[in-house]
């Protein structure tokens, strides 16, 4: 995994960076807790363990660039800046974020004429429909502004990734389309967030896009409730207490002498705090009048 380079880092990046990580973490044990009584229907794919991801990429990001998730687009929305009061589902389409990405890079090139970048997250089983390729290719002949960030995690909900790929890495795939590859540890924030700098900068330069695999685990099972008989679970958990990126963050932290053990412990509690008062929100609100089911899909003339 490449290393972070030497950077200065601001305190205040820092605890941007841990109240990012502990927003996400806290909204998704809410959610799990909330699903397993009966609170929430339909199913629930968790981000635990893979915060760090999300907010590396999209604190490299401009208010005004977009992001297309999967799955786990919980934590991806929380990165960029969502309300978690009114948090929305998930993209349940595998493979779906590629193309509407590399549509919306394509129209900051050629029609709105900005430099708006696009990001798509996307598993290592995703990797294997045929629209990521499509879009890699089309994405790196036009030089269209999008990133590609692989959440390399190792399941494709129940199958690990070495028996449906050939390649060690799944970055490997980037210089068939003569797209640079990067390979980051995705429980390291800061590395993640100057893999995501170098992405954006060639991106908003014209120079085209980059593919980002982040090394990751998924720690939960591949919704709430997934038996996981697949997998040790005793390992998974393992895995979890080695790398989890929040408690690896405050190591790092610690060392370069950004935040104090007693800072982050404040900033869990606000986190806490926000997410039981966005629940509530939620549990008082109103349910949304039918005749609304198709606002949003198109734009008014």
């Amino acid at each position: 995994m490449a290393a972070t380079k030497a950077a200065k880092y601001t305190k205040e990046l820092a605890e941007h960076f841990y109240e990012t990580m502990c927003t996400i973490r806290k909204f998704e044990e809410s959610v799990k807790h909330d699903f397993l009584n009966g609170e929430i229907p339909g199913f629930v794919h968790l981000y635990i363990g893979e915060e760090a991801i999300a907010t590396g990429v999209c604190s490299a990001l401009r208010k005004d660039d977009m992001i297309e998730s999967t799955h786990r687009g919980h934590g991806h929305c929380v990165a960029k800046g969502a309300d978690v009061n009114r948090m929305l589902g998930a993209n349940g389409v595998v493979g779906g974020g590629y193309n509407l990405a590399t549509g919306a890079a394509l129209a900051s090139k050629m029609i709105l004429k900005n430099d708006r970048v696009s990001v798509v997250f996307f598993g290592d089983g995703a990797s294997n429909r045929g629209t990521f390729h499509e879009a890699m290719n089309v994405a790196s002949a036009w030089k269209l502004p999008v990133i590609f960030v692989n959440e390399m995690n190792c399941w494709a909900s129940t199958t690990p990734y070495r028996t449906t790929c050939n390649v060690e890495n799944i970055s490997d795939r980037a210089a068939g389309y003569h797209v640079p590859g990067v390979i980051v540890d995705g429980q390291d924030v800061f590395a993640v967030y100057e893999a995501a700098k170098e992405a954006v900068a060639r991106a908003r330069a014209g120079e085209g896009p980059t593919f980002i695999e982040a090394k990751t685990y998924r720690i939960e099972g591949h919704f709430v409730g997934d038996p996981e008989l697949y997998r040790d679970h005793a390992e998974t958990q393992k895995i979890y207490h080695d790398t989890d990126p929040l408690k690896m963050f405050r190591a790092k932290a610690a060392k370069l002498k950004l935040m104090t053990a007693e800072e982050c412990d404040a900033i869990d509690a606000k986190c806490e705090q926000k997410i039981k008062d966005a629940k509530e929100y939620a549990m008082q609100s109103e349910y949304a009048d039918a005749s609304e089911y198709m606002k949003y899909v198109y734009v008014d003339d």
